[in-house]
């Protein structure tokens, strides 16, 4: 599904086309009561996007003077009066593919907020946001682990959106393991762990940590595992996935801007899609299992004054008492 990647791609190819020194700048929307800009800067080739912000506004953006490629400034500007730019650089052109699904994100998270104030803090929000995740970019794609640990969670997510009676963004908030959550998927009083397993033994699963399958504070906690065997050919590529789920959200812009946010937050961008194209999932089996009473797992209160930061292995060959069917699931999520 094409995003606004193209269109600042476009601005980007204009600008640069011009071939005259300086800074400049071309409207990226005119509908809209504000002014969001594509700009490039040349010699230098810095791809970028600003803001118009007022001078009234008073911004602290010394949280981002040492991001990795990326330069964000304040840029006094004539176009309007009492104004100034708020802009964002790319510093390494080699990749600017990936900086234009960043910008779109940004973007896409600002552009139908009515209020100048809302508006600007949402920006500093998303700088925030990616402040760390911009330095942990690989810009080698994502890891075999990773995203074979991605493809399992889309593949739940996918379930909920269908099966359940939740709205896609309701669905889309309970998905948390983008944002480095204890678990891959969290409601108010419910809790899913995710683990994707292929080669080896199948029926081990690692666990991360004491707190990562402790139920205490919640009325239900599953884990679902999902089991796959990978190939060339047979199967589902993990690009595959996601253009499944984007065709489930395409009426519902908002759930898909959300979602196109997620993937970038999980480390996955559009850009870097042929990195993928070759490695393909086929699900063998899929459970899930209620995480309760003497589920063989370790607790939080069970460990040892000084012990912590634990990781350990299920066998769930072991588990079988504990498994659920996936329509008790869907509906606990729902109800809960």
């Amino acid at each position: 599904m094409e995003t606004h990647n193209n269109h600042i791609l476009e601005l980007w190819k204009e600008l640069e086309q011009s071939q005259q020194k300086g800074h400049y700048k071309r409207l990226f929307q005119s509908e809209k009561p504000f002014h969001i800009y594509a700009t490039f800067q040349n010699p230098e080739r810095y791809y970028g996007i600003a803001f118009v912000i007022s001078n009234s506004f008073r911004i602290d953006i010394s949280e981002f003077e040492n991001l990795k490629d990326l330069k964000v400034s304040l840029v006094s500007d004539n176009s309007f009066d009492n104004s100034r730019l708020l802009a964002i650089q790319l510093l390494t052109p080699n990749y600017v593919d990936i900086f234009a699904s960043l910008c779109d994100n940004v973007i896409q998270s600002v552009i139908d907020i009515i209020s100048e104030r809302q508006r600007v803090q949402a920006t500093i929000n998303q700088l925030f946001k990616w402040k760390s995740l911009f330095d942990k970019v690989n810009f080698d794609g994502l890891s075999l682990t990773e995203q074979q640990g991605l493809f399992g969670e889309l593949n739940f997510l996918q379930k909920i959106l269908v099966k359940s009676n939740l709205q896609p963004s309701e669905a889309l908030q309970t998905w948390v393991g983008v944002d480095r959550a204890l678990r891959d998927f969290q409601g108010a009083n419910w809790a899913i762990e995710v683990k994707t397993t292929a080669t080896g033994n199948p029926q081990e699963v690692k666990i991360s940590s004491e707190r990562q399958l402790d139920e205490t504070l919640l009325k239900s906690l599953y884990l679902y595992h999902c089991s796959v065997e990978t190939s060339k050919a047979n199967g589902q590529t993990l690009c595959d996935k996601i253009e499944e789920i984007r065709t489930i959200l395409s009426t519902d812009i908002p759930a898909l801007s959300t979602f196109n946010t997620k993937l970038f937050e999980a480390g996955y961008t559009d850009a870097q899609a042929n990195l993928y194209k070759d490695r393909h999932y086929k699900i063998r089996s899929e459970k899930t299992y209620r995480i309760d009473e003497d589920f063989p797992r370790i607790k939080e209160n069970e460990l040892r004054d000084g012990v912590g930061n634990v990781t350990y292995s299920i066998v769930l060959a072991n588990c079988d008492n504990y498994l659920v069917p996936e329509s008790q699931v869907i509906s606990e999520i729902q109800n809960l």
